[in-house]
């Protein structure tokens, strides 16, 4: 092998294999290293001293950003622009006027110093390489070690034990023998390979150890990688830009003395201001929504029961003008009005205002009875303006009562410092989970947010989960009081940050939105006694006794919400259980706690203890009376009523009784379905599960985005599913009509609510669950679709909290999983583009680094980040290519060798033409339709919308042009009887078949065979496929069957109405015409008498 330091001598730089170790501890390759290090510090010496003479004079100050959480004045990323001085102005004046000659003396002769320029160069041996080898001298014999020499050199240091090198002293050593490439390209990091292995140390869901990296190192170094850092490098790299550009764990103690470390939400918050991939997205205002509800600004929370002091209070124009709510402010029609939120519509910015209007006097009076909408576009001057115009009027009376003029100007805009000033809000989760790799419970409180300023398809990503705080000790409840601490402290100083839409400064202030969790941790941070109490619900006083609950009236309030639940109720009833507590008695509370469904966790723990101290204080002073022992814990109580009672209850803007929504996953799916589930698969014999396995595994997914159905394990775990296999066939993240969706959910919630009563009426009393489904109105309202608040998300962000809690120290868990966790945040943010203060300016990564984040997909897959491309309808996919002997080609059909020749506009396109089979092809509604999904398209026929289902995917490259084989099917008339849900039928039992292009597709949709008319059964054996191979083992499967002896029904009884018709028909013309010759025989038969008679009579 060779040595990089040793190469002067070409004849002479190789090392015996098995003395490499000692090679490297020798003396030889220790000077050899001083000598080339100390000629690389004389070359950097004298580039650095070029580059300075060559941008001297040409070197251009760009002006800092002030820190964001420092300075007062609003600036953007510019150069420093330079101000003349009046003699200088004067100076170019005269020269322009043509008054004065510039000299610039005589040049320079830089000769001398160019020959000690090209000494000193000679002398460092930089421009002459062939004189490298007599920089080494005499001893350069020394340096070149023959083999055998080497070899007994080896066998010496064993001896001795000098050659034992760990992994980091190797990594040492072979760090120095390597050259470092530096390059900005790739800040903050040295070079790509340093910038990779951060990357790959802080990956959410492939948590490294310490021991697997330094093997990692091991291999790359092996394997000839270039700039392969030792382990304590990378490590030192890590630890600084943890200081420089990360999410600062501080250091909490809770209440109750627990110590824990919580990562600061401000920069969470920050981070996403100052990234160019998630500014963009943060929705800072409500919206009237125009008839489409699909997020929470779109709700009644954000639009109308939110404090408008809590929402965003400031508008800035394009001119820099701030516009403040409860500010007076002026039209362009020279109206005055003072705005009182401020809302978007159709994209544009609008403001509910008061009216302002002088009276006789002059005198500003405030129409507050009636709400204006008026677009921001409107208004030309704000509060300022007029006062420095002296346009402000005189307050009337009526206004300086109601506090008009006392809230102006706004607060808000001191404390904003002159920046632009909004509010982000933020949902809390907080959740319980073991953090031990094997099932023993070893319970953590951990504690997640999300910024609900952005739109909920981006919440679905793992990405935009953010980690807040760990504890084996501390509660959820007492975690979320250093979050509120944190929280409101934005309240008073407003926090600084990089506006990168803007390039500006601005500032942001902090809120709760909401706490989406299970059903038992709502209940926690709800003060509430949980689902097992006679009140067992969190958002209203429902409930009562068994008796109650029983009765004829307490048996139906169950399945309407009751009187509303609030804080302030939740607070009133504990501060009646805390001065219960203070005379030492604990049953009365019990029962207080039993009829009033509040029984607050956070707060259990301090009636405890006013308990226990009220009752030594008795017993140390049996004399003392009890409202004396309650007098003084009831003092101690007020100056601590911050600590005792539930955070949750006292944070501004959130209400734990009604911010706590109905969650989906474990209300709807592990709930109600589960029950359902329970209630029918209880009671099957094993004959009736292999025959409900086989028809759910003949279930046709085409049009459903749902992952694949195992059925055999849904059957065989039957007791124990979860979230992932009891989920929703179909979601409806967007509400066009709002009032009829909301009837539509009442009725769909009564008939559940009907069904569980009719077979099992003890349910209603028992299952929280089945009453929350009463309040889906009212939270839809307030937040707009459940999809939003879902908390999926977070319960994948589990896995991450559990990877980093297993290859944690286990010695400080809480520091070292949010330090963990924090460095995931850092490296998102860098490579995504964020940028970050440093030294009192804003710097981001190198360019190269942030290239790679785009370009590498799974890069973005395992950060999960997730930004699909948009589809185009009407693009399309082709087949792969196959594998033809040597040769990888895609085969080419003609249109008269297809399916297309059976349609009916078959001639509408050229028979010879040549065609690729595709894959995909993309519709209207940006689904990717597949050979066999089934469509909605209008027909190039007759120009309707046609259904069915497509039989191939046709691509002519040429033209550019997709066309896909569509099957027609025509609905019937009639539902399914027993599903009630349309059916698709084949007109008069033809096959039709029509050409579609693939502009014309509009949707794709799920069909399901139905077996129940064609009577399909399990006579399909395949064989059973164990480790992707087909074994000797058959199972059986449903095989389709078409419906022939439905149709044969059909059309059975359309002959029988038709030859019955037919039947009546002729039997009425026989009957007509018997009585018809019946009636002449009579009529001949009279005549002929007559005759006779006649005869007769003549």
């Amino acid at each position: 092998m060779k040595c990089a330091p040793l190469i002067a001598d070409e004849a002479r730089q190789w090392i015996a294999g098995t003395g490499w170790k000692e090679h490297l501890s020798s003396r030889v390759h220790a000077q050899a290293l001083l000598h080339e290090q100390t000629s690389r510090e004389r070359v950097s010496a004298v580039s650095r001293a070029m580059n300075a003479a060559m941008q001297e004079d040409t070197e251009i100050v760009y002006a800092p950003l002030n820190n964001h959480l420092a300075g007062s004045s609003s600036s953007k990323i510019t150069p420093n622009m330079h101000v003349p001085t009046a003699n200088e102005e004067a100076m170019w004046y005269a020269f322009e006027m043509g008054d004065v000659n510039f000299d610039a003396g005589s040049a320079p002769d830089h000769a001398l110093e160019r020959q000690q320029f090209e000494k000193k160069m000679d002398e460092f041996g930089i421009w002459n390489a062939e004189r490298v080898g007599g920089v080494l001298g005499a001893e350069i014999d020394e340096f070149m070690l023959n083999e055998q020499e080497d070899e007994v050199l080896a066998e010496t240091l064993r001896n001795v034990q000098l050659n034992e090198l760990n992994v980091d002293e190797i990594c040492e050593h072979e760090i120095e023998g390597h050259k470092k490439s530096q390059s900005n390209e790739w800040f903050p990091y040295s070079n790509k390979m340093m910038f990779l292995l951060d990357a790959l140390d802080n990956l959410p869901r492939l948590r490294i150890s310490d021991s697997l990296m330094k093997v990692f190192l091991w291999v790359l170094r092996e394997g000839g990688a270039r700039d392969v850092p030792s382990f304590d490098a990378l490590r030192k790299l890590q630890k600084k830009l943890n200081k420089e550009c990360s999410v600062p764990s501080t250091q909490h103690e809770s209440c109750q003395g627990n110590i824990f470390f919580v990562n600061d939400p401000r920069t969470l918050v920050a981070q996403a201001f100052s990234n160019p991939l998630v500014r963009p997205h943060l929705h800072l205002y409500p919206e009237i929504p125009d008839g489409l509800i699909t997020e929470v600004w779109h709700a009644e929370k954000w639009r109308k029961t939110f404090d408008s002091a809590i929402l965003a209070p400031m508008y800035d124009d394009e001119h820099g003008r701030h516009y403040y709510i409860n500010e007076l402010a002026r039209t362009k029609k020279g109206n005055y009005v003072i705005p009182i939120r401020w809302v978007n519509l159709q994209g544009k910015m609008h403001a509910d205002t008061f009216t302002v209007i002088l009276d006789n006097k002059c005198r500003a009076v405030v129409l507050d009875t009636n709400v204006v909408l008026i677009a921001a576009a409107e208004l030309e001057f704000n509060f300022l303006d007029l006062q420095d115009q002296k346009l402000v009027p005189m307050w009337h009376a009526s206004a300086v009562d109601a506090g008009y003029k006392n809230r102006m100007p706004n607060p808000d805009r001191a404390r904003a410092c002159g920046d632009p000033l909004y509010r982000i809000l933020i949902d809390f989760f907080g959740d319980d989970m073991s953090g031990n790799r094997s099932k023993s419970w070893n319970k953590h409180g951990n504690t997640y947010m999300t910024i609900h300023n952005l739109p909920h398809r981006l919440l679905q990503q793992e990405f935009h989960t953010h980690f807040l705080s760990t504890s084996p000790n501390a509660s959820v409840t007492e975690q979320f009081q250093a979050f509120k601490e944190t929280i409101e402290s934005t309240h008073k100083e407003p926090v600084q940050v990089l506006n990168v839409q803007t390039g500006m400064s601005a500032r942001f202030v902090l809120g709760t939105n909401s706490g989406p969790s299970d059903n038992p941790m709502q209940s926690e941070i709800s003060g509430h006694i949980g689902g097992q109490g006679n009140h067992f619900c969190r958002k209203c006083k429902v409930g009562g006794n068994n008796l109650h609950k029983e009765s004829a009236e307490g048996y139906h309030s169950l399945f309407v919400p009751g009187i509303p639940q609030t804080a302030t109720d939740i607070l009133a009833e504990l501060k009646i259980q805390v001065k219960m507590a203070c005379r030492g008695v604990a049953q009365p509370i019990i029962d207080g706690q039993a009829d009033s469904g509040v029984k607050d966790a956070y707060t259990q723990y301090w009636i405890n203890q006013l308990i226990e101290r009220a009752r030594d204080m008795k017993k140390r002073d049996r004399s003392r009376s009890t409202d004396s022992i309650a007098e003084e814990l009831l003092t101690w109580v007020a100056v601590n009523e911050a600590r005792i009672y539930n955070p949750f209850l006292s944070h501004p803007g959130f209400d734990p009784a009604t911010d706590t929504p109905i969650e989906i996953l474990h209300t709807i799916l592990l709930g109600i379905v589960k029950y359902l589930w329970h209630g029918s698969h209880t009671s099957w014999s094993d004959a009736q599960k292999k025959t409900y396995t086989l028809r759910l595994q003949s279930t046709d997914m085409n049009g459903l985005s749902i992952h694949a159905i195992q059925a055999n394990y849904i059957m065989q775990y039957a007791n124990s599913l979860i979230g992932r296999v009891l989920t929703a066939l179909l979601w409806y993240p967007e509400i066009h009509k709002i009032n009829e969706y909301l009837n539509d959910v009442d009725v769909a919630a009564g008939n559940v609510l009907d069904v569980f009563v009719m077979i099992n009426p003890s349910k209603m009393t028992m299952k929280m669950k089945l009453h929350l489904l009463a309040h889906l109105r009212t939270d839809i309202l307030r937040f707009g679709p459940l999809v939003g608040v879902a908390t999926e998300a977070f319960e994948c962000f589990n896995a991450i909290f559990h990877f980093c809690s297993i290859h944690s120290n286990h010695l400080a868990p809480s520091l070292d999983i949010s330090q963990q966790l924090a460095g995931q945040e850092s490296l998102k943010h860098r490579v995504t583009g964020g940028w970050w203060p440093s030294n009192g300016d804003w710097v981001r990564s190198g360019v190269l680094v942030r290239d790679f984040m785009q370009t590498q997909p799974m890069l973005q897959g395992l950060l999960g980040w997730q930004d699909p491309k948009p589809l185009v309808p009407g693009s399309f996919t082709l087949n792969a290519m196959k594998q033809v002997g040597k040769k990888r080609i895609r085969p080419k059909v003609r249109l008269s060798e297809c399916s297309a020749s059976q349609a009916v506009n078959f001639t509408a396109y050229e028979p010879t033409s040549e065609w690729f089979h595709g894959s995909h092809v993309v519709s209207a509604a940006l689904d990717d339709c597949t050979v066999g999904s089934w469509i909605f398209a209008d027909s190039p026929v007759n120009g309707v919308v046609v259904a069915g289902r497509i039989l191939e995917i046709l691509i002519n490259i040429s033209v550019s042009m997709a066309i896909v084989v569509l099957n027609i099917f025509h609905t019937a008339a009639t539902r399914h009887i027993t599903f009630d849900m349309p059916v698709l039928t084949r007109r008069h039992g033809e096959t039709e078949i029509q050409i579609i292009p693939a502009m014309n597709i509009k949707c794709w949709y799920n069909v399901q065979h139905d077996c129940q008319h064609a009577r399909c059964t399990a006579s399909g054996l395949r064989p059973q496929k164990q480790e992707r191979q087909e074994t000797g083992i058959m199972e059986a499967f449903i095989e389709h069957k078409p419906d022939r002896e439905k149709k044969h029904h059909e059309l059975a009884t359309e002959l029988h109405a038709t030859k019955d018709g037919r039947r009546k028909a002729a039997q009425e013309k026989r009957d007509a015409k018997k009585a018809g010759e019946v009636a002449a025989v009579q009529s001949s038969g009279s005549g002929t008498s007559t005759k006779k008679r006649k005869t007769a009579h003549c």
